[in-house]
């Protein structure tokens, strides 16, 4: 990374990037280590690997990549509302998680939508 954007296309595309990695790391804390379902970790911190599979097309900025972990983005939103009332009192994980869910979504709707004004695919 050069140490600045240039254009606010590419601002929004490293916004992403680093929201979508923000997401990927709090699953993985949250159901591996600071709260998981059984003690010693679970098998939801596979959830993390969705949105790790979009962290390369993200940093390369393309347009691609962010309209469809736009759509996976969904997903964790969903989850996180629907954890919010855990019973094993994971409320601050799932919002936290629903938060940086929403995040993502409006910054790969915003990147996707200015790359597609400006016409680029982002395969450079």
């Amino acid at each position: 990374m050069d140490g600045h954007c240039r254009g606010k296309t590419r601002c929004w595309a490293r916004a992403a990037f680093v929201l979508a990695l923000a997401l990927a790391l709090w699953c993985v804390l949250w159901e591996g280590w600071l709260a998981p379902l059984r003690p010693g970790g679970s098998w939801l911190t596979l959830k993390a690997l969705p949105i790790a599979a979009a962290l390369p097309g993200l940093w390369r900025g393309r347009r691609y990549t962010a309209q469809w972990a736009s759509l996976v983005t969904i997903f964790y939103v969903a989850e996180g509302v629907l954890r919010w009332g855990d019973s094993q009192g994971v409320g601050f994980f799932a919002k936290g998680e629903t938060f940086l869910a929403l995040a993502l979504f409006a910054a790969l709707l915003v990147f996707a939508r200015r790359a597609g004004r400006q016409g680029e695919d982002g395969a450079a």
